[in-house]
């Protein structure tokens, strides 16, 4: 699919979904920042670098894209590299992947990312827990960021980063809950709150397709006694809802690599969809007064 290809369909894409589901667009140029605007992120998630199919090409097209976007900073919500927690995944698999990575973050030069884990990010298979590279801690050393879950502020927003992968999968497990309750409640009630988790916190496609946090009723007990926090925005399942509960926005964005960066199977609506999701990124404008928008800009590549 050519460039003008790529619009015309993100153009039709975007005229046919509309009243609650997620308009679609085709990645070109920034929007004009419009008055009000205090941050403009990308939300990229679902990399799942592999050397295959041509992806760190790929990768890096889809990241001229991100930078087109007069963004501030990138937020990668995990699943980064093509599934390193699989019980057969050698060492050299794992070095292999994270130097694709590496390698890959030209384009983002001068740009802060700010990465959650994702399920696939961590190798298990070390001979054992005493290894360098076992588990959470290698991962959370590539990724450069400082904990497995944190915050940060930029601006009148606090940024809540989770780390969705404990027991039961899509959970926070009593250490992280504990530390949320407190890094909420120490948070300007004048400041805005994003939270970033890798698993959906809470979603109408996870009903059926399964896949969203297990402590979500926990989570949303808590989120009522915080009106700032204005956005939950997730990955992990390549496909993209938007739903609204309690005033705060639930946004789950489709996957960059869309169908791990094949081409698809019968179940996909288009080629590099999974499903009906065809592979993206998602830019967020953040305001001021507490709102948030969430585009959902379609690659092609």
């Amino acid at each position: 699919m050519n460039r003008r290809e790529l619009i015309q369909r993100g153009a039709v894409l975007g005229a046919g979904l509309m009243g609650g589901i997620p308009v679609l667009e085709a990645a070109s140029g920034p929007n004009q920042r419009p008055k009000g605007l205090a941050l403009r992120l990308a939300h990229i998630t679902d990399v799942h670098l592999t050397p295959s199919n041509g992806a760190p090409e790929r990768f890096a097209q889809c990241l001229d894209l991100v930078v087109d976007q007069d963004i501030d900073f990138v937020l990668n919500g995990g699943d980064t590299v093509m599934a390193v927690d699989y019980g057969d995944i050698t060492r050299e698999r794992v070095h292999e992947l994270w130097t694709l990575w590496h390698a890959g973050q030209g384009p983002l030069k001068g740009y802060a990312m700010y990465s959650c884990l994702g399920n696939h990010d961590m190798w298990w298979a070390a001979p054992d827990k005493s290894d360098p590279m076992y588990g959470k801690p290698y991962a959370v050393g590539q990724l450069g960021i400082p904990h497995h879950y944190y915050s940060f502020e930029e601006r009148n927003w606090h940024f809540i980063v989770l780390d969705s992968n404990h027991s039961p999968a899509g959970s926070l497990g009593e250490e992280q809950m504990n530390w949320l309750k407190e890094d909420l409640a120490s948070v300007d009630r004048q400041k805005h709150v994003l939270i970033m988790s890798h698993y959906p916190i809470f979603s109408a496609i996870c009903q059926w397709e399964g896949g969203m946090h297990t402590d979500y009723k926990e989570l949303l007990t808590l989120f009522y006694q915080h009106p700032n926090i204005r956005a939950c925005i997730s990955g992990h399942m390549h496909l993209l809802e938007r739903l609204t509960y309690n005033g705060v926005e639930y946004f789950l964005n489709g996957a960059m690599s869309g169908f791990w960066w094949g081409e698809g199977d019968e179940h996909s609506a288009g080629k590099y969809y999974y499903k009906q999701t065809p592979p993206g990124f998602a830019i967020l404008d953040l305001y001021d007064d507490g709102r948030v928008e969430n585009r959902y800009l379609v690659h092609g590549y």
